[in-house]
């Protein structure tokens, strides 16, 4: 089984905020079924870039965590969908809140990366020139 190296600071919030939802895809994830995507096969067409097997991973880690839970129909092919908790859904303001924040700093963070990708290339051009 799995050894923490680092234990959980149970006395700091965001320490905690980060092992429950710190990664790329939860907050997706948990917006996605806010919205009533609620099977797997929909969230994988809904969330560009995520894969069957990272999909999978954070569902469980959420569940496990306690703001997702989970019913499976007793059909053929099985039917799994997942649903928020209340806990779940206490998280809601704050997906809202970062998901404002990402879509307004957006503009600037385009104008930061295609500066730097000019620079790259510009380092890259000098580089040549110096051979």
């Amino acid at each position: 089984m799995y050894q923490r190296k680092i234990p959980i600071d149970y006395d700091c919030g965001l320490s905690i905020a980060m092992e429950v939802v710190g990664s790329k895809w939860k907050f997706c994830l948990l917006d996605e079924i806010s919205k009533g995507i609620k099977r797997p096969r929909d969230l994988v067409n809904s969330i560009n870039g995520i894969t069957k097997r990272v999909l999978q991973k954070q569902l469980s880690e959420l569940e496990f965590h306690g703001l997702l839970g989970k019913t499976i129909y007793p059909e053929v092919p099985l039917r799994v969908e997942y649903y928020l908790t209340a806990s779940g859904k206490a998280i809601l303001p704050l997906v809202s809140a970062v998901d404002q924040w990402g879509l307004s700093f957006a503009p600037e963070l385009k104008t930061i990366l295609e500066k730097d990708s000019l620079q790259m290339e510009k380092d890259r051009f000098h580089q040549n020139d110096e051979l």
